[in-house]
């Protein structure tokens, strides 16, 4: 029986041993599901409309980088989203064209951490293909006989637009105010306008269909973009993750071919 003693403690031994390993194997396992149930399922992305272009290329790639996710996406303007976050439309992420708006949706208690840079993006006028009104400056579009568009000043261009008025002493007659950058250039591939202010991503997103007419005093007034998660969301990992893609390396990629620059 003396011999059974150190036999049996070996036996023991192996037995904490695999259990050990058993308990281990169930962790890891664990924390794997758990890892792959963090980024997954629906989001929906409330972002600006000057970001449709990129945005609708980054979607499917931050899918493909992330299997079993979906991303839905409503583009508008800045104000008029941050209007329906804080009426409690349900999203999970929000990307703006200023950080005005975006601030507005921090005070409001609708934003979960901090708002991050990810962009920056500046004016340029646009006419029809080959600029048959000869606008060589942003001082041309004070002339009363040009159908002038612009963005309503509580959109981040519209925004823009006027810190642009006011730092150059030019007043814009402009014949309306729309609520979206895309609005703007809509009326002048149209036809409906002979010029308007949109970003230079918008115009170099439209292609031949019109004209840019970049002008020096466009530095003075440069939109940065912020994106944020929002304190509703339901899928806070996967929102967290999209929200990363965008700021981080293939985000930047997509957004510099696009025209933004940096923030």
């Amino acid at each position: 029986m003396q011999k059974l003693g150190p036999v049996l403690a070996a036996l023991g031994a192996v037995t904490l041993v695999l259990a050990g390993c058993d308990r281990a194997s169930e962790s890891g396992a664990s924390d794997t599901a758990a890892t792959g149930a963090a980024i997954g399922g629906d989001i929906t992305v409330f972002a600006a409309a000057s970001l449709r272009a990129t945005f609708t290329e980054l979607g499917p790639r931050f899918e493909a980088e992330h299997p079993g996710t979906s991303v839905e996406f409503s583009f508008a303007g800045s104000s008029d989203l941050v209007t329906q976050l804080i009426a409690g439309a349900p999203a999970d992420v929000f990307a703006s064209a200023d950080t005005k708006n975006m601030t507005k949706t921090v005070d409001a208690g609708v934003v979960a951490g901090d708002p991050v840079d990810f962009a920056s993006n500046t004016l340029t006028i646009v006419t029809a293909p080959g600029n048959p009104d000869r606008i060589t400056s942003f001082a041309d579009l004070a002339n009363t006989d040009l159908l002038t568009v612009i963005c309503a000043p509580q959109v981040p261009c519209g925004a823009a637009t006027a810190a642009l008025e006011t730092a150059t002493g030019t007043d814009i007659p402009a014949v309306s105010e729309e609520s979206s950058v895309t609005d703007v250039l809509g009326k002048v591939t149209s036809g409906q306008a002979d010029a308007g202010l949109v970003y230079v991503t918008d115009a170099a997103g439209a292609g031949d269909a019109v004209t840019a007419v970049p002008f020096a005093e466009s530095s003075e007034a440069v939109n940065t973009y912020p994106i944020a998660t929002l304190s509703g969301s339901e899928n806070e990992a996967t929102a967290r993750a999209f929200a990363e893609f965008v700021s981080g390396s293939v985000g930047r990629d997509v957004l510099a071919r696009a025209g933004f620059a940096a923030p």
